[in-house]
């Protein structure tokens, strides 16, 4: 099972991300984006899509250091900070660090952003340029400025291949050695990410957090693997909001047409503030019988209080804002409940009362005799999505 991790706010009404359902698929520091997430009201799911090849035993590690050793080096692109100090590391475990210092301190190095940059001078060598942006597009368009003809270039993975930057080097004729550090595979139990393409699929969380391009390309091939692909993706680019911490992460998304959300920087404090930001917007406000009321994902802020309410009664609520004052007939609301073609019309009258309570007055759902169920409604709010505080060039 998904691991759920309980709510840590005393007062889950005035936090605002109470009522949405978070799913964190990170491996490195998924708690520490758990707890930026708890701390403002959200309830967490994990479902890491990925898990790191401990370096010592990375043979692809060190057969690629050892091609980047087998002659002079020209230049040296540093993509992250970990990634470079996690190779230097592995180089000192196999009584190659010295002499892989030597060798690389007399190219010119080239640090995608300043925690690059910061690794690099960690060890002992002198970095020679970073782009402002810190993006991987600057460093290629910068290196692609100069004659690249026979110079050898070693770029520096970090979980993933960056196939578009090496293969264009490599039509500049430059000799292109790739160091893949920290390899991505799937974990050893995929029952949680299995779980929550389940709840994708099923509209049962608001938002998917991811911080890394191989936890996306990890989820989608699960996803196409068990069939679900194409329920997953029409999840994302309607009713669940994929937030990616930068556009490098995106991309795997962004090029099957689904929208993301990110940060104008790529930070996890960033990545939680567009969430806060965003979901908060998504939500349908109402004027019913009386009341305020708007839906979030497992709750609803009524008059200002968070009232939980069951996935089940949950799908009768959504079905009823949808069309707000209409009557829907228990046939039609019968077609919104999970497994609702296996259910009777006795389901449906079940969940509508099981909705009252837990929204803590039967006025809010009005039952229309021999016809069905519709709410109380009155003026309908603005409900427009609001995107303002995210970045829009960074999305």
């Amino acid at each position: 099972m998904t691991a759920a991790r309980p709510q840590t706010s005393a007062a889950a009404d005035l936090d605002p991300l109470a009522g949405f359902t978070v799913a964190v698929t990170a491996a490195r520091r998924r708690d520490e984006l758990a707890n930026l997430l708890e701390r403002r009201g959200a309830r967490v799911i994990l479902a890491p899509a990925i898990r790191i090849v401990p370096l010592a035993d990375d043979t692809e590690l060190l057969r690629a250091t050892e091609s980047c050793l087998a002659a002079p080096v020209d230049d040296v692109v540093a993509t992250t900070g970990i990634g470079f100090r996690g190779w230097m590391e592995a180089a000192d475990g196999w009584g190659l660090a010295d002499l892989l210092l030597r060798h690389l301190s007399s190219a010119r190095l080239l640090a995608r952003g300043p925690k690059a940059r910061g690794a690099i001078r960690a060890a002992g060598l002198v970095d020679a340029w970073s782009p402002a942006s810190e993006s991987s597009s600057e460093v290629l368009e910068h290196l692609l400025g100069q004659d690249l003809v026979g110079r050898r270039v070693v770029v520096q993975l970090h979980g993933e291949p960056l196939p578009d930057f090496v293969q264009a080097l490599r039509a500049a004729e430059a000799e292109v050695v790739e160091v893949p550090v920290y390899r991505w595979v799937l974990p050893e139990d995929t029952a949680p990410l299995r779980r929550l393409l389940d709840l994708v699929s099923a509209r049962r969380v608001d938002a998917v957090a991811f911080t890394s391009a191989p936890a996306v390309a990890s989820l989608l091939r699960m996803a196409a693997e068990d069939g679900h692909d194409a329920e997953v993706l029409d999840a994302f680019r309607s009713d669940v909001l994929p937030a990616c911490v930068g556009p490098v992460t995106a991309a795997p998304l962004e090029r099957l047409g689904v929208r993301t959300v990110q940060p104008d920087r790529a930070r996890l404090g960033g990545l939680v503030r567009a969430l806060v930001c965003v979901l908060p917007a998504r939500s349908r406000s109402l004027r019913v019988a009386g009341h305020g009321l708007e839906v979030r994902g497992h709750a609803v802020l009524l008059d200002g209080t968070l009232r939980p309410v069951p996935p089940v009664p949950m799908c009768v609520l959504r079905a009823l804002t949808r069309q707000p004052g209409r009557v829907l007939s228990r046939a039609e609301l019968l077609h919104v409940l999970p497994g609702g073609g296996e259910a009777d019309e006795h389901a449906v009258e079940m969940a509508v009362a099981r909705l009252r309570g837990a929204l803590g007055s039967p006025r809010l759902v009005q039952t229309v005799a021999k016809r069905g169920y519709r709410l109380a409604f009155e003026t309908e709010q603005s409900e427009r999505f609001d995107d303002s505080c995210v970045d829009r060039d960074a999305r």
